[in-house]
């Protein structure tokens, strides 16, 4: 079987790693092996953080709402309630850049989420979900 070089193709991979390691504590800035362990578990939680960063956010934005909707005389479940019950779509992050920075507009929102009617259930829905009940099962 006919020798096989390390090639620039080995080094280029290498010298990638130790270029993504840079900064690490140790021998894992420095030793290929150690450098190599350190960025594949770096990159694992670099991933796993990209989906918990957006779950942080959202309970962040409920805590805000709802602070501000207590401010208000609301719990958070009845605000959003009656958000939808009056037709009004706007995202958590505004609602509590909103409660943040411009507590007025807020409390405005407020007082249409508590002045909005229930919306009602009509014979045909309740005759969808009753089919699509059954045909689930």
């Amino acid at each position: 079987m006919p020798r096989v070089k390390g090639g620039y193709v080995t080094r280029r991979r290498r010298k990638a790693v130790l270029k993504m390691a840079k900064g690490y504590y140790g021998s894992k800035h420095a030793l290929y092996k150690t450098a190599h362990e350190q960025v594949m578990r770096s990159l694992q939680y670099a991933f796993r953080d990209r989906k918990a960063r957006k779950r942080d956010f959202r309970k962040l934005w409920i805590q805000r709402i709802n602070a501000a909707a207590q401010l208000n005389g609301m719990k958070y479940n009845t605000f959003i309630n009656g958000l939808s019950n009056a037709g009004i779509q706007i995202n958590r992050k505004m609602l509590a850049e909103m409660a943040v920075n411009d507590a007025e507009a807020f409390a405005k929102l407020c007082e249409v989420a508590k002045n909005a009617k229930p919306a009602k259930k009509t014979v045909e829905n309740v005759v969808v979900l009753q089919k699509a009940t059954k045909a689930s099962k």
